[in-house]
């Protein structure tokens, strides 16, 4: 189950994504088990990640991240255009600390 982060998390989220790159592209063929696989790893790793969708239409992208967002048990902190912004914090040894 996804973390349900307050509105002050989220802009503090944001604001730690701000200059981030994305680090995981979903091309044309969308939502693979690949692609989820990858999304899974580079969350453990980074816990706040971008993710940039090559969607032509607005519902399409947004049906892709509330997939990616669903099955990698992720939060969604942002969506601007192509690219959305998904955190899921660590059990143990968190590298992201949220506010209250």
């Amino acid at each position: 189950m996804p973390t349900q982060l307050t509105p002050t998390q989220k802009r503090y989220l944001r604001g730690l994504a701000h200059g981030l790159k994305p680090v995981l592209l979903v091309g044309g063929k969308g939502i693979t088990e690949g692609v989820v696989a990858e999304l899974d790893l580079v969350l453990d790793t980074h816990e706040l990640v971008k993710v940039k969708l090559a969607a032509e239409d607005r519902e399409t992208r947004d049906a892709w991240i509330a997939d990616l967002a669903t099955r990698a048990d992720a939060s969604l902190v942002q969506r601007i255009g192509n690219t959305a912004v998904l955190y899921r914090g660590r059990e143990k040894k968190p590298q992201v600390v949220l506010p209250r």
